[in-house]
């Protein structure tokens, strides 16, 4: 079963999506990676993410679907660009990607998890230490490359899962808006379950 979500770092329904896809791996498919592609949403939006939307999407998240998750996320740690690490996920999936799987659940966990800022010296630290060359994060090209790869494929937005030829943005999640412009959300384990055991089955 190959796996590949297009994702953001800074975007927590990735952040979510990510963990629970990794779940379902183990019990489905243990022998195969996730491949986390790269969904730019500084590039897609114009803009980097705005720290106070994303704090009270993390809050949405904590509140319906997630409590145990994003326990040391605090605004003022949000980077102000994630090319470098995206492009740092790239290099490591092209090397091996069991890395490229373990870096994006590594740099996710910092932000979200350990309320560690996410900047060029970490990345640096994490490119030497998986044998990387640490230009590596200085050129997005392959991060551009990846996004016009998810455009012509259809992506959505993050996360836009696919398995094989098959794809669902955002599926382990029902999202609502309330008429103040508040998120409400609802898992949707058993939506995803199925799609994942029917592409398992063709």
């Amino acid at each position: 079963m190959e796996v590949e979500i297009f994702a953001d770092l800074w975007c927590p329904f990735a952040h979510f999506s990510l963990r629970t896809v990794r779940v379902f791996r183990e019990r489905l498919s243990p022998g195969s990676p996730v491949l986390v592609r790269a969904w730019p949403l500084e590039l897609v939006n114009g803009q980097p993410l705005d720290p106070v939307v994303t704090a009270a999407h993390v809050a949405e998240l904590r509140r319906d679907v997630a409590p145990e998750l994003f326990a040391g996320f605090s605004p003022d740690d949000m980077p102000t660009t994630t090319l470098g690490a995206l492009a740092l996920v790239e290099a490591a999936n092209d090397a091996d990607p069991w890395l490229g799987e373990s870096i994006s659940v590594e740099l996710r966990d910092a932000l979200f998890e350990e309320g560690r800022p996410i900047d060029d010296g970490m990345l640096a630290r994490l490119a030497r230490r998986s044998s990387l060359d640490q230009s590596v994060i200085r050129d997005t090209r392959r991060v551009e490359s990846r996004l016009a790869e998810g455009r012509g494929r259809g992506v959505k937005g993050s996360p836009h899962i696919f398995i094989g030829d098959n794809a669902m943005f955002c599926p382990l999640l029902d999202i609502e808006r309330d008429r103040l412009g508040g998120l409400h959300m609802r898992e949707r384990f058993e939506r995803f379950e199925a799609f994942v055991t029917e592409q398992l089955a063709s």
